[in-house]
């Protein structure tokens, strides 16, 4: 990839909601979450992005290895099947990530397995599917991914997703979010792997239009730039090297 390249992007989604007929998803997003979220990078970052679509039900969920080695950015949303997620797909993104690949999970896709994998948790959290107005703070407000976004981010009904969260110490916390319930929850928040960068953002349930919200497109957008490889290699391995090998 040459500076000029565009970032080669996959926005991975489960597509379940959207197959089952009269469901509240089909009506919000009858392109899919996965065409309202491609339709909002490509609206925000337009030639900086080529973005392509992969889904559970292709062969090999839509990731075979030559997609996963030509995205430089994931974008993952699953829920009503991560058990049902391939181990060898799964190896392929972590192998990926470690490997300098970007990763944006979304969601409830923190259960997911590559998540789960990443972070060496159990990922819980607490929920409940009442409709609360969630509040999303900035509490980076220097973070790249922040830029350009409101503070709050006011979303009127979205699942409350509250605290504890199972998950490792962030390397960054860029946001965190109140609901109406008085529930708080670390709902932006980013890591290192390897190589590879791993942003979680919790805004997005199937059941509310949140990935049409112009706020959130525009976190997400600046999550795909945040994540964007420095470089792309093979996931750092041991390798034995004979003595004076620097010197040759």
């Amino acid at each position: 990839m040459t500076a000029s390249a565009p970032l080669r992007v996959t926005v991975w989604n489960e597509n379940i909601h959207e197959t089952r007929a009269g469901s509240r998803t089909v009506e919000l997003y009858p392109d899919g979450m996965h065409g309202a979220i491609a339709a909002g990078l490509e609206e925000l970052l337009g030639s900086e992005v080529e973005v392509r679509i992969a889904t559970m039900d292709q062969p090999e969920h839509g990731l075979p290895a030559e997609v996963v080695d030509t995205t430089d950015v994931m974008l993952w949303w699953g829920h009503e099947d991560h058990p049902g997620v391939d181990d060898a797909v799964v190896q392929r993104v972590y192998d990926a990530v470690l490997g300098g690949m970007g990763l944006l999970v979304l969601h409830s896709a923190h259960y997911s397995k590559i998540f789960r994998k990443l972070m060496g948790t159990t990922c819980s959290l607490r929920w409940r599917n009442d409709g609360d107005r969630e509040l999303v703070w900035t509490v980076a407000p220097t973070h790249p991914i922040a830029e350009g976004v409101p503070d709050p981010i006011v979303i009127d009904q979205q699942e409350m997703y509250g605290e504890f969260f199972d998950i490792p110490t962030p390397d960054e916390l860029v946001f965190i979010s109140s609901f109406t319930g008085g529930e708080v929850f670390r709902s932006g928040a980013t890591w290192r792997r390897g190589l590879g960068k791993v942003f979680y953002f919790s805004p997005g349930d199937q059941e509310y239009p949140v990935y049409h919200h112009p706020a959130i497109r525009r976190v997400l957008a600046n999550g795909v730039r945040w994540a964007a490889p420095v470089t792309r290699t093979e996931p750092i391995d041991a390798t034995q090297h004979p003595r004076g090998w620097f010197e040759a």
